[in-house]
């Protein structure tokens, strides 16, 4: 993997980081700021599993592990919104 590689994947973490900060000041229902967060979560994890963990050259693990986040954050904004 490149150096070039992971120095964008960290830039992007850097964003969605920031932009999950934004998200909290902007004035709009809890769900929607949940929702939004949560979102962005699952897309940093993404990320981290892609391109930090090199699983983007086993498609199949990550799209494995993708699934099984992306179900136990449906489960937890479930959660959140009882």
């Amino acid at each position: 993997m490149s150096e070039n590689t992971l120095t964008r994947a960290w830039l992007a973490l850097l964003g969605l980081s920031f932009g999950s900060a934004l998200l909290t000041m902007i004035p709009a229902p809890p769900a929607v700021l949940g929702g939004g967060i949560l979102l962005l979560a699952l897309v940093k994890t993404r990320v981290i599993l892609a391109r930090y963990l090199d699983l983007a050259e086993s498609p199949a693990w990550l799209r494995g592990f993708s699934m099984v986040l992306t179900g136990f954050a449906v489960i937890i904004f479930g959660l959140y919104l009882i």
